[in-house]
């Protein structure tokens, strides 16, 4: 049988989603805890991977198992046993093809910058000290639209078969003392939110032109577009599924 894992997590203390060697990761930390509940070894497929220090308000991942428990009282338990840091929204049984990274019709994220020093939200926002042209800034999301390609947003070494992306949202809002940026797409590239928003930041300092990220993204060289900004501020805030992905309900 097959479930979905529901959680979130808070990614300052892993080295991001995905199991690596000679580092803690959240799907390390799942997978022992449900090894042990279960008393067998269990694989969880996760919806995507999270960077170190990047954080999930909501993330899915799927496991098999032929163990018999009560979804409700496995989801206490894992609860129990897992750290503060993640927290398991639920456990529903789905069809036993479905698969938590191919079957997600979306993603989306935000990034949080603080547009003013503030002793209790530095771990979680990125401080900019310089203020920012959010006209301009909303502008250069339009240019966004207009394309599918995104290899110029790409970590260099990375083993996608492509880098297209379909891109649905993407805007600025000021909230209180914040600048939150919004991004929706049916799926992104390693560190592409992190250097979209770097390169956001330069168009909003006047550093690089509107027009200039029509040349970015032609270019499809990740040298020319800005830096990747701290992945503390970042956080993937939905996944969206076919609604008949669920066996009951």
């Amino acid at each position: 049988m097959r479930f979905f894992i529901e959680l979130s997590y808070n990614g300052k203390t892993y080295h991001g989603w995905q199991n690596q060697p000679n580092a803690i990761s959240v799907q390390e930390v799942l997978e022992d805890g449900l090894s042990k509940l279960l008393k067998e070894p269990i694989a969880i497929v996760g919806a995507g991977r999270t960077d170190t220090g990047v954080h999930a308000k909501q993330m899915f991942a799927h496991f098999d198992t032929n163990a018999e428990f009560l979804t409700e009282k496995l989801q206490f338990k894992l609860n129990s046993f897992l750290p503060k840091t993640i927290a398991v929204h639920d456990i529903f049984e789905v069809k036993d093809d479905a698969h938590a990274r191919f079957d997600a019709i979306s993603r989306a994220y935000i990034y949080r910058i603080a547009l003013k020093k503030n002793v209790f939200n530095f771990e979680q926002s990125y401080y900019l000290k310089h203020s920012l042209d959010v006209t301009k800034m909303n502008e250069a999301c339009g240019i966004l639209f207009e394309y599918q390609d995104f290899k110029c947003f790409s970590r260099s070494n990375t083993d996608v078969k492509t880098y297209n992306c379909d891109i649905m949202k993407a805007e600025w809002k000021r909230e209180n003392d914040e600048l939150v940026f919004s991004i929706k797409a049916n799926r992104f590239l390693r560190n592409m939110v992190r250097a979209i928003v770097g390169t956001m930041i330069n168009i909003g300092l006047g550093k690089t032109e509107i027009e200039g990220l029509h040349d970015i993204i032609k270019s499809k060289d990740r040298s020319k577009a800005g830096a990747s900004v701290p992945g503390h501020a970042l956080y993937l805030t939905e996944i969206e599924y076919p609604k008949n992905i669920k066996i009951h309900g």
